[in-house]
């Protein structure tokens, strides 16, 4: 499910001798482009929602021989319907890919797809396709330029061209030989896993019908990274329909809380005045009120959020996300004092989830009753300690090192935040006078010395590119 390019190459016309370099410059560019970064992109962090899809990923993990410790499915707010591996074992899904999903038997189809991705070891081999593409160009490159010196210029441009061509067409077909074998290790693991192909078949229909509306012809994959999604339809249905899990339906548990959480992203990402279409007052349902919620909340209507949200927990009083959404409302709209009993409560029923405890932290310290402080320390040093990933709780920390008079702590926790967020200016800056304000070779001094070291290596390596 990875676009590596985005450029439509039937609109590169032969240039002028004048604009021979900039050529070779531009194409060379566009065979090193890969993934994009996600440190560009807006990742979501929820913590039912990363339950939900460890839970959904696990079974296929197991049967595709993978470290399930090493297997990470992330969240990145953006609305388009897309889904790839980008090193290591995370999968990366767009949240418009769980929107576009009618349910969890879908995405466990992408999942299985994008599981072939990583043990077919596909990203390592990225440079294989690049570097044949790219023998190709220099060697069109090498000859268009001797012609065009020759003084034979229409002759050196249209070798040039063939070369761009063919180079592409080469690393294109690379591409889609290698979504092919993810399509059938991911049949291989949903057939392993007892998890009914039918979601999978489904979704790709959904793609195909998206390509139809947006008038990509049909007719074959050529000059694409993918098959045509008509094309695997064809081929996995076959191999779906003998397989013995074809018939078996989906995990009511994980589709109902599939349910929720697709409902909560939307009323989390999208307009309000959209969500409140798509989930109107006359829908009572869990999920229908999880949107609902959000979408007040988000409209700062913290009365008809909360009424929602109370709604939501007269049918399931423990349950704690819906305790974790109705603290949040009350912190977020001044209350924080009102938010603690229903944060605590979720903390203990979720075993101090990390970014459950980040909030209750929040709420802790945003009551400015110095009694709550040490429980705050206690609650978000435990948050860190399970999950060092979130900037939102370092930060917090700082505030209650801050807060207790340990100002060098504070910049230490500072830095830490800064880091994970890719402020590496202010990384460099924190830990520098944390260093200076912790004893030498400490733990705390090592690492504050650590983020440093990092932070430096990283801002030069940006200034390099620049």
């Amino acid at each position: 499910m990875r676009n590596f390019f985005a450029v439509s190459f039937s609109r590169i016309g032969l240039p002028t001798t004048g604009r021979l370099s900039r050529l070779m410059v531009a194409f060379l560019a566009i065979l090193s482009i890969a993934v994009q970064p996600v440190a560009a992109q807006s990742i979501l962090r929820d913590a039912e929602t990363e339950a939900l899809f460890t839970d959904m990923v696990a079974p296929l993990v197991a049967v595709s021989e993978l470290d399930a410790d090493e297997v990470e499915v992330v969240l990145i707010n953006d609305s388009q319907i897309n889904a790839f591996v980008a090193g290591g074992q995370r999968i990366y899904f767009y949240s418009g890919l769980i929107e576009t999903a009618d349910s969890a038997n879908e995405v466990q189809g992408v999942m299985a797809h994008e599981l072939g991705h990583i043990t077919g070891g596909h990203i390592i081999r990225f440079d294989e396709g690049a570097k044949t593409a790219t023998g190709i160009t220099i060697l069109s490159l090498v000859l268009g330029a001797a012609a065009i010196a020759a003084g034979a210029g229409d002759a050196g441009m249209g070798i040039l061209a063939a070369g761009q061509q063919a180079a592409m067409g080469k690393f294109l077909a690379f591409s889609r030989v290698q979504e092919r074998s993810a399509d059938s290790a991911g049949a291989r693991y949903l057939g392993a896993a007892g998890i009914s192909g039918r979601g999978s078949i489904n979704f790709f229909k959904k793609l195909q019908n998206y390509e139809f509306r947006l008038g990509i012809p049909q007719e074959d994959s050529y000059g694409r990274t993918h098959p045509l999604s008509g094309e695997r339809v064809t081929l996995l249905r076959d191999v779906y329909q003998q397989d013995p899990a074809w018939d078996k339906p989906s995990d009511p548990e994980i589709e109902a809380r599939f349910q929720r959480v697709k409902a909560k992203l939307l009323g989390f990402t999208s307009d309000p005045a959209v969500t409140l279409r798509k989930y109107p007052e006359s829908d009572q349902s869990v999920p229908a009120r999880y949107a609902r919620a959000y979408a007040w909340h988000k409209s700062a209507y913290p009365d008809r959020a909360l009424y929602e949200a109370n709604n939501l927990l007269k049918t399931a009083p423990d349950d704690p996300y819906f305790l974790e959404l109705q603290g949040q409302i009350l912190l977020e709209s001044g209350n924080p004092d009102g938010a603690l009993k229903s944060l605590r409560k979720s903390v203990r029923l979720t075993n101090n989830q990390p970014l459950i405890a980040s909030l209750f932290g929040h709420a802790l310290i945003a009551t400015e009753d110095p009694q709550y402080l040490d429980e705050a320390a206690q609650v978000l040093k435990a948050a860190v300690n399970k999950d060092n990933r979130n900037p939102f709780a370092w930060y917090q920390l700082g505030v209650v090192y801050s807060q207790k008079g340990d100002l060098a702590r504070a910049q230490l926790a500072t830095a830490e935040s800064a880091l994970l967020e890719r402020n590496y200016a202010g990384a460099i800056r924190s830990s520098q006078v944390a260093m200076s304000g912790i004893p030498e070779n400490t733990p705390d001094w090592i690492r504050a010395q650590d983020i440093s070291f990092i932070a430096k290596a990283e801002f030069e390596k940006n200034n390099r590119r620049r």
